[in-house]
């Protein structure tokens, strides 16, 4: 049940894509709002503290899930050659962009040469910084990324109705219960 099959996702796959969208979309919702926010607002500094750390454990997530994801079966996808063509590159698009959003949050952050603090339990260190216009370039790739990060999850979740609603296939419900497809 918690690895992944021919036939079904496993339980860490399910909790881990999970995870990530929720993450995702809550995060790019606090940086859209966090831009709104001036100088007096009791969020100006909270709300990017927990953006970042928030961040950090999704980028530290996501690197696991590419792991996972390379050691265990993927589940046979539905559809012709051309729809699991489209979907397997709309997967590999989904984790360039998060791992883009990602490091690029992670440069913005550190790029005065400061670490990150992840939840006051540890720091994530400078590992890159003082690069010249830093910051902007890497808040401009953060944005952009995460635009088309958000776009292409909403299609995602669209093909995902297609095939629950329309097709009748059983994807969504490979998604969502571990066992699913292992009582057939």
């Amino acid at each position: 049940m918690w690895r992944n099959t021919r036939s079904g996702w496993g339980l860490v796959s399910i909790l881990l894509h999970w995870l990530s969208a929720i993450a995702i979309i809550g995060l790019f919702v606090m940086g859209w709002w966090m831009t709104g926010l001036d100088y007096y607002s009791p969020w100006y500094h909270d709300a990017p503290w927990w953006h970042r750390s928030i961040g950090i454990l999704i980028l530290f997530a996501t690197l696991f899930r590419l792991l996972w994801r390379l050691v265990q079966p993927t589940p046979h996808a539905h559809g012709g050659s051309l729809e699991r063509s489209a979907a397997s590159l709309g997967h590999l698009a989904l984790y360039v962009l998060m791992m883009a959003v990602l490091i690029s949050g992670y440069l913005i952050s550190t790029a005065e040469g400061k670490g990150i603090s992840v939840f006051g339990w540890f720091e994530m260190p400078p590992l890159v910084s003082g690069l010249s216009e830093q910051a902007s370039w890497a808040g401009a790739v953060h944005w952009y990324a995460a635009v088309v990060l958000i776009v292409l999850a909403a299609g995602h979740t669209l093909a995902a109705l297609k095939h629950h609603l329309m097709d009748r296939q059983d994807t969504l419900k490979r998604m969502i219960n571990p066992g699913h497809a292992r009582r057939g």
